[in-house]
């Protein structure tokens, strides 16, 4: 599939060339989809169900997730499994990790998926990070280190020696190269940013992690990627409000649209060639926003990630 970047190239995609109907059959597969209660999360879960996986929704939100599950099980005739997880919280991960660990021996597929989206500018995550850094990155990224000891297990255990990761971005990691480092507590650099800018950035630091990992761990059989989904109608728009929302909105695909891409990266029998790779809509490869596959920001951003966890990684040794 055609190598493409740009904002327009993303944000009006050709019709897709790939189908969930193209999925095979994931029976033995063990999956997690995080923020999988609603949007493109919920659409990856159902598909996921469809083709026969044992799927974790990861959500902060019991009753969500409870409805949902219910309304998959009467799409699909399956049942995803409810996991507990706060991104916004350390602990919470923590917590949801062990829970998952005492559950199963084996993780194929990690569908990195949950996020928040230009929040109010006074929200912060449970430790005092910018909340969209704090959820969309040092989340998402202090879940990962806590489940890699399962996927190397798992990909060294799989017939075809690999498990995956898919990290979740947007076509608003292009609208930045860098990451401002002052910016990612609560300071007054950070509100001069605003929260639109926190989002990019955010987004950005996805596919900086997703490289990272990939360049780490790649060589292990655990094969990362990172996806822009595609301009959808999700919960996600939650926050916009008057013409911001309604122009917003103009521009928007249906959800179901959005769970392709990632599915693509995950399921597929090629995407176990998809290792740093960057995915656009519809299910197609394109060019890693730019400064995002640099290995001195990878490493930086991984040394400071590392810093914030230390402490905790220290009480539970």
């Amino acid at each position: 599939m055609d190598v493409v970047c740009g904002i327009a190239g993303q944000s009006f995609p050709p019709k897709p060339q790939w189908g969930i109907d193209q999925i095979p059959d994931l029976s033995g597969k063990v999956v997690i989809v995080t923020g999988g209660n609603s949007g493109v999360g919920k659409e990856t879960c159902k598909a996921l169900l469809t083709k026969n996986a044992k799927v974790y929704m990861a959500s902060r939100s019991r009753d969500r997730a409870m409805i949902a599950i219910e309304e998959l099980r009467g799409a699909t005739g399956k049942e995803a499994i409810f996991l507990l997880l706060d991104l916004a919280s350390l602990a919470s991960v923590e917590s949801a990790v062990k829970t998952f660990k005492s559950q199963e021996k084996h993780l194929h597929i990690l569908f990195n998926n949950g996020g928040v989206m230009i929040p109010p500018i006074e929200q912060l995550t449970t430790e005092g990070y910018d909340l969209q850094f704090g959820t969309n990155v040092l989340g998402h990224w202090y879940f990962t280190r806590l489940l890699i000891s399962m996927l190397q297990a798992t990909s060294k255990a799989s017939p075809d020696g690999h498990a995956r990761i898919i990290i979740t971005s947007s076509s608003t990691a292009l609208f930045t190269t860098t990451i401002d480092w002052d910016t990612l507590r609560d300071t007054p650099a950070r509100n001069k940013l605003g929260t639109r800018a926190l989002y990019a950035q955010s987004k950005f630091g996805n596919v900086v992690v997703a490289q990272e990992l990939a360049r780490r761990y790649g060589g292990e059989g655990i094969v990362t990627s990172s996806v822009n989904p595609g301009n959808l109608k999700t919960d996600l728009q939650r926050y916009q409000t008057g013409v911001q929302k309604w122009f917003t909105e103009l521009l928007l695909h249906p959800a179901p649209l959005g769970a392709l891409t990632q599915l693509y990266a995950g399921t597929s029998p090629e995407g176990a060639d998809f290792n740093g790779k960057y995915l656009i809509p519809w299910a197609r490869h394109g060019r890693i926003p730019k400064g995002a596959d640099d290995p001195e920001l990878g490493n930086k951003l991984w040394e400071w990630l590392e810093e914030q966890v230390k402490d905790r990684e220290a009480a539970r040794a």
